[in-house]
């Protein structure tokens, strides 16, 4: 085992390339770019390191509620609330 600098195991750096993918529900994540992606999802566009990927997710998904909620709760609040 050898450290680095920092006192990090070497084997422990996580030196792979991942890409920020979204769901039709316009959740995100990350997926090993090396990877087929798993149903459901598409990829963003962004790929890198797992930092930089996840750094992207934090600069675009600012609203976690799902697709789904969110138009729903929009069509509620135009119709004055009445169902």
């Amino acid at each position: 085992m050898r450290l680095t600098r920092n006192g990090v195991n070497d084997e422990d750096i996580d030196t792979r390339t991942y890409q920020v993918v979204r769901n039709d529900e316009e959740q995100y994540s990350i997926w090993p770019a090396d990877r087929d992606l798993p149903p459901g999802w598409q990829s963003e566009g962004t790929t890198g390191t797992k930092d930089e990927c996840l750094a992207r997710i934090s600069a675009v998904w600012t609203d976690m509620r799902p697709r789904s909620l969110r138009l729903g709760m929009a069509g509620t609040a135009e119709s004055g609330g009445a169902t």
